[in-house]
């Protein structure tokens, strides 16, 4: 069979999105500011730097995944004001001094770009494109990705929190092709958890896993290699 004898609905459809992850896809922890944050708080308070590197990661291991159930931007103040009592009481520090210290190192002063990032989202708006995030995170998805220099590029920005439902439900690929004003199979998704990705094509959208670290066979390894797709 030739290529000419193909009904036009065969083809399939064209790509109008690019929908991606945020976390070990657009950005990454930079476990320089860690050590920086440590250093700040041995200036400022007089604490160790190595014991004070040790509480900021130990917390946080403890308490990442207590954001779960926020569904809004007032639901987040509170988080971060519980956790800073929490970091300071256990740094040693007086109640007073949460607020500088989560002022000083909020969340997302920790995430930066992955390489590329703004280069890949800058040529596929060139393109036509439409940019969204879809991400299993906090509220404050707007003031993360203005953090890391990508906010201006992203046409739609989500927070599962707001969504009030988290990767891999259906429900969340179906509200952010919603937002997009676009039907899935016109998007497609990049995601680091192979879960998201099997989510994102069972609700009709093309979807590929990205692995930066190179080890998974048949991942993206960059995010240049997006651009290839598209």
């Amino acid at each position: 069979m030739s290529l000419s004898s193909l009904s036009p609905s065969s083809a399939p459809p064209t790509l109008k999105a690019v929908l991606f992850d945020r976390d070990d896809t657009l950005a990454v922890t930079d476990p320089a500011v860690y050590r920086e944050a440590a250093q700040w708080l041995a200036g400022r308070f007089g604490l160790d730097p190595r014991q004070a590197g040790q509480t900021l990661a130990g917390l946080w291991q403890e308490r990442m995944n207590d954001w779960w159930d926020l569904r809004s931007h007032e639901d987040e103040t509170q988080f971060w004001e519980a956790y800073g009592g929490e970091l300071t009481g256990r740094l040693g520090l007086p109640p007073a001094a949460a607020a500088e210290v989560t002022g000083a190192y909020p969340y997302e002063r920790y995430m930066k770009p992955v390489s590329g990032a703004r280069e890949v989202l800058t040529e596929l708006r060139r393109r036509g494109l439409k940019i969204g995030v879809l991400s299993n995170t906090l509220p404050s998805i707007e003031r993360t990705l203005d953090a890391i220099g990508l906010r201006d590029l992203v046409d739609v920005p989500l927070a599962t929190c707001l969504l009030g439902v988290h990767k891999p439900e259906a429900q969340a690929f179906a509200l952010a092709a919603d937002a997009l004003g676009l039907p899935p199979a016109e998007i497609l998704f990049i995601d680091d958890l192979i879960e998201n990705v099997e989510a994102a094509r069972a609700v009709g959208m093309r979807a590929e896993q990205i692995d930066l670290s190179g080890q998974t066979a048949g991942a993206l390894h960059s995010l240049r290699e997006v651009l290839d797709l598209v």
